[in-house]
């Protein structure tokens, strides 16, 4: 039985001045959840009879309890809850600047939608980018709605707030900084290299004034045939995708 303090708990993390304060999150569903326990501590977790639980012996759950499909329903953010709720640990990932020297990082320039950040980190997860950097104007990578749309990928991709400016600044000199702008350079037809800092900007603004004087590689993605009539510009998940799959099959 799910307690109504618990389910107020739970609902209180909804917003992120309660994430902070409790130090938790909440992920829903069978896959989610499951790839989760591998990796993060999971605090408290529900579930109704139907749901195979893991070997609790592999992966720690300080409290699970079996509930009623009624109170998953009165304790879910979705609309059609999925067996299984639980909250887990928010992590404090430690990162070196250095790695953007070594291996190809993504950072997101005041990202608004949770959607689409979880996409972008799905994303990530799928093209092996280990990191993401956000600017403090990014949504919240552990809000509920960004969690579900991570669909797991939230396990194994690294995601830092920081001030990019600073971040930028402080890389190594030669360092490729690159970002997407309407006057960029064909992305199919410059030079790219595996390693180095891809930056996506607002999804309404693009990337800050600050952020476009820190490129030294400003791409664009060319729409097809050239010079037709087309849509403004792409959702910036699809961008992101676009951009991670040219960089990773020019990879050697």
């Amino acid at each position: 039985m799910i307690s109504k303090n618990k389910i107020k708990l739970i609902h209180s993390l909804e917003q992120k001045k309660y994430r902070k304060k409790e130090g938790l999150f909440v992920a829903e569903g069978p896959k989610i959840v499951n790839e989760l326990l591998q990796s993060m501590k999971c605090t408290w977790l529900a579930h109704i009879p139907d749901y195979i639980l893991p070997l609790q012996k592999a992966y720690p759950i300080d409290e699970v309890e079996t509930c009623t499909v009624d109170e998953l329903h009165k304790t879910s953010f979705l609309n059609s809850p999925q067996e299984v709720i639980a909250t887990f640990r928010i992590p404090d990932f430690s990162f070196k600047k250095e790695w953007i020297s070594e291996e190809l990082c993504l950072a997101l320039d005041g990202i608004q939608d949770p959607g689409n950040l979880g996409t972008i980190i799905r994303i990530a997860d799928w093209f092996g980018i280990n990191h993401i950097f956000c600017s403090t104007q990014t949504a919240d990578a552990f809000s509920p709605k960004t969690i579900q749309a991570t669909m797991g990928a939230i396990s194994r991709v690294k995601v830092h707030y920081t001030n990019l400016v600073e971040l930028i600044n402080d890389l190594p000199k030669g360092t490729p900084v690159y970002g997407t702008l309407l006057d960029g350079n064909n992305i199919y037809e410059q030079e790219l290299e595996n390693k180095g800092l891809l930056i996506m900007g607002n999804e309404g603004n693009g990337l800050t004034p600050e952020i476009r004087e820190k490129l030294n590689a400003r791409l664009y993605i060319p729409s097809y045939p050239k010079d037709s009539e087309t849509s403004e510009s792409l959702n910036v998940g699809v961008a992101t995708a676009i951009l991670c799959a040219e960089f990773r099959r020019r990879k050697n």
